[in-house]
């Protein structure tokens, strides 16, 4: 058999437009727009691409972008008022600074100064405790996208057995809390699990994020199983000329399609999801800032 492509980038698509619509309504009936406030320190040149990528999208969608650039050497005490500014500003709905910060910044201290109502991407230790303790919450944007998809491709996820590869605080632990939330029976492994191909083979869900490149082999992987790779690994392509690169994800693409039920690609996968639950999460806020409905399927 051959899997069923899970195409994050058109499902992305349709996020962006259900967010769209949301905030043209919420404009007409109330008057009110979503402002998302994305701060960047240094000039990292992945980062800034995200960035204005990040700004693009939230213009389209119709909502207020608000950018914030500060020098590398930017001090602690600096990014903290800002930080402070931007909680008090009834125009700002979501706020999200830009990872990784410069060496001499605490990223927890950063994070945890963040408004948790406005904390868009999910991190402050607040929204981490709610979402744990199955409480409303701001949900981290990936984890949340994955939701989304396997939602979308397998209706209810309810007794299914998933098995999460990973264990970082912004993708595995999150992602294994949603599935518990929809009652899947949930299993957290990562590299170092014993009998981890095992363990994924008895897997109706493989959520794959363990940062390691084509690291879930075909033969690890149940008949049927809906794999969904969150990966992204630059790996050498000679083919493509002298020094180039292509990405890769977790999962051994090739083999794991021809056994899998479904999968999602890399690229084109989980990486479209992440800005789209971006917005979507920032129309959240708003909407709780107001106490207006929130959006239908957009969050968790």
């Amino acid at each position: 058999m051959t899997a069923t492509l899970i195409d994050g980038k058109a499902f992305a698509a349709n996020v962006r437009a259900r967010v769209a619509t949301h905030v043209a309504r919420i404009k007409e009936a109330q008057g009110v727009t979503p402002g998302l406030a994305v701060v960047l320190v240094g000039d990292d040149p992945a980062s800034e691409v995200y960035v204005r990528s990040k700004g693009k999208q939230t213009v389209e969608v119709g909502m207020h972008s608000y950018e914030h650039k500060l020098p590398a050497d930017t001090s602690e005490a600096d990014l903290l008022a800002l930080i402070e500014q931007l909680n008090g500003d009834k125009a700002v709905h979501g706020i999200l600074v830009q990872l990784p910060l410069p060496k001499h910044l605490n990223e927890s201290l950063v994070i945890n100064a963040i408004d948790p109502a406005k904390d868009v991407d999910g991190f402050h230790i607040s929204n981490v405790g709610l979402l744990g303790t199955g409480q409303k919450s701001m949900v981290p944007c990936t984890p949340l996208g994955c939701l989304m998809m396997l939602r979308d491709h397998l209706g209810e996820l309810s007794g299914k057995d998933a098995v999460v590869i990973g264990r970082s605080n912004i993708v595995g632990k999150p992602m294994a809390q949603l599935l518990l939330g929809d009652s899947c029976t949930v299993t957290i492994a990562h590299s170092r699990t014993k009998d981890l191909a095992e363990v994924v083979k008895r897997a109706d869900i493989v959520v794959a994020a363990v940062g390691r490149a084509n690291f879930v082999q075909g033969d690890w992987v149940k008949p049927g199983a809906t794999v969904i790779d969150v990966g992204i690994n630059r790996i050498p392509a000679p083919e493509k000329g002298e020094g180039k690169t292509r990405l890769v994800g977790d999962v051994d693409f090739e083999a794991v399609k021809e056994v899998a039920g479904a999968i999602t690609p890399v690229p084109g996968g989980v990486g479209p999801m992440t800005i789209a639950c971006l917005l979507a999460n920032t129309l959240t806020a708003c909407c709780r800032s107001h106490g207006l409905a929130e959006p239908e399927g957009l969050t968790a």
